[in-house]
């Protein structure tokens, strides 16, 4: 009878992983959920920071989107949680751990459905129908801002935003900082526009705002001491135009007959550096910045004017120079007018710690700005930069955004009310799926009281309760400053936009989804080890990571 038996077919190459069917989707979760107990601790006000060490550089953050980022995820479902976590970093700024931290509550719940032979389309149809309710709820009770009072607003959400930063202690200090800034950018709210240096030394209350530019002292050359540090009113003169004498290259050749042609040669090298010297000093212009380098020549020769003069600015220093000024980037110098010429009110030099500062401050046409970063531990700078980058999102978001809503956990404990009540008139299997997103959002909450090192279960209880009691009361939720760890978070001022619960409901819901329509992963170790080889082969010689492991450190 073995004729009759059927042959086995050969379909993928030797050594292929092939895994599939529900033990691949239970697999997939679990390793979601491990990165999201990593991340969980980090949320709120009261999270953990994370130290991590890579490279021989530390890190200490407890930014969801910074933490990732580092951990250098190589699961592939797992990489789903860090693309949407970059995502978010992106266009919100803020949520980075909320949304992780969602999503692996949607993920768990979506566990045990699978375990009990749910088939995963009707959990995902059930999870987008919640999001989607959720979502139309999120706009009906959000309130919307009052013109009048839009700056205090814009305040706490700042405030708000980096209460859960290592710079909590200093939110209102950098809160006004930050808002002072965003009002600063024209209507599209280029981030770019704003600039944070950050300078070691001195206390975080040392850091301060330039309604304007700053940005570090360039290399100089010999006369640059000469050369005034302070100006009021100045002219700006903006290049991008090289001011020295260029070397000859070493495979030149020029055929002379005699020599004075050589000397010819010479003096029209001169003759034109000048030139260009000459039309810049007719300008009247009193400050001169180029992207490209400028030469002792010039140096010395605008010091002996009274003017001052810095090389090789970075472009996206010189670009902001430019909108806060009002002046042009020039490639020539002939035809300089005063129209393409920006100015300041003031303009000085002066040293903030260790270094040296060009400030242009008191810029009437400021569409830019520059927070100057200080403090003791360049850990801590790093961290607060990152914070105030998610401040700066959060109240551009705001700025554009016509609504807000009560952060806390308060909004999520609303929805997860209003989900539960909706279930009830939805028949069969996805009434079971709603009522458990409406279960994985009380797991913000539910963290940020764990976090604070409060008695989570008793808190959601007790919320759970204030909420179905009355309509008025669906903006309580965890607030560590009030009595009992639980308050009214809108009167409280823990506010944040609307758009961004929005972002972290669908990127969650989005992410979630993708995973569980994942049914099988094909992995083939051999092709990945030969392609790693081919790689190595094609990296020149000296390359990192191409000399043998150290023994204890992943050799043998």
């Amino acid at each position: 009878m073995s004729f009759m038996m059927t042959p086995s077919i050969l379909l993928l190459k030797e050594g292929t992983d092939d895994s599939q069917g529900k033990p691949q989707m239970i697999s997939n979760i679990n390793a979601c959920n491990a990165l999201v107990d990593i991340v969980r601790t980090t949320l709120g006000p009261r999270g953990m920071d994370k130290l991590i060490h890579s490279a021989g550089m530390v890190t200490i953050t407890n930014d969801g989107a910074t933490v990732i980022k580092e951990l250098e995820v190589v699961h592939p479902a797992t990489k789903i949680l860090v693309d949407i976590a970059k995502s978010q970093d992106n266009d919100m700024g803020d949520g980075t751990t909320s949304v992780v931290v969602f999503a692996g509550e949607l993920l768990k719940e979506a566990k045990t459905f699978i375990e009990d032979g749910v088939h995963p389309q009707l959990v995902i149809k059930g999870y987008r129908e919640a999001t989607n309710e959720a979502i139309k709820k999120l706009n009906e009770i959000a309130v919307t801002i009052d013109e009048t009072n839009r700056r205090e607003i814009l305040l706490k959400c700042a405030q708000t935003a980096l209460s859960s930063k290592l710079v909590a202690t200093y939110g209102e200090f950098f809160g006004d900082m930050v808002v002072k800034a965003v009002e600063r950018l024209e209507g599209n709210m280029d981030k770019s526009l704003i600039g944070i240096k950050k300078v070691t030394g001195g206390s975080v209350t040392d850091s301060f705002l330039v309604d304007g530019v700053a940005f570090k002292k360039t290399f100089s050359y010999a006369g640059f001491e000469q050369q005034p540090k302070k100006f009021v009113d100045p002219k700006i003169c903006l290049l991008n135009l090289e001011l020295e004498l260029k070397a000859e290259k070493e495979n030149a050749e020029i055929r002379i007959e005699k020599p004075e042609d050589y000397q010819s040669i010479v003096d029209a090298e001169w003759k034109i550096i000048y030139d260009k010297l000459e039309q810049i000093v007719n300008c009247k212009a009193n400050v001169v910045l180029s992207k490209l380098p400028i030469g002792d020549l010039a140096t010395q020769y605008f010091a002996d004017r009274g003017i001052f003069c810095a090389g090789r600015v970075p472009e996206d220093d010189l670009r902001r120079v430019a909108k806060a000024t009002g002046g042009s980037i020039q490639v020539t110098v002939n035809g300089l007018t005063p129209e393409v010429l920006g100015t300041c009110g003031e303009f000085e030099e002066r040293q903030i710690g260790n270094e040296r500062y060009n400030l242009f401050k008191k810029c009437d046409k400021a569409k830019s700005a520059t927070i100057v970063l200080r403090g003791g531990a360049e850990q801590f700078i790093e961290e607060a930069e990152r914070s105030l980058n998610d401040a700066i999102m959060i109240v551009r978001r705001a700025t554009r955004a016509k609504a807000i809503v009560a952060g806390g956990g308060a909004i999520e404990m609303e929805l997860s009310k209003h989900l539960r009540n909706y279930s009830r008139n939805v028949p069969g299997k996805r009434q079971f799926i709603i009522s458990a997103f409406a279960k994985a959002l009380e797991g913000i909450p539910k963290a940020l009281a764990a976090n604070a090192g409060l008695d989570s279960t008793s808190l959601i209880t007790r919320l759970r309760k204030i909420h179905n009691e009355t309509d008025e009361n669906k903006w309580f939720g965890i607030n560590f400053t009030c009595e009992g760890g639980l308050g009214n978070n809108y009167e409280e001022y823990v506010w944040e936009p609307v758009g961004l619960k929005s972002s972290i409901l669908n990127a969650s819901s989005e992410a979630v989804c993708m995973i569980l329509s994942v049914d099988e992963t094909v992995k083939n170790p051999k092709s990945e080890q030969a392609q790693q080889e081919q790689r190595k082969k094609m990296m020149p010689r000296g390359m990192p990571g191409m000399g043998r492991p150290i023994k204890g450190m992943g050799g043998k």
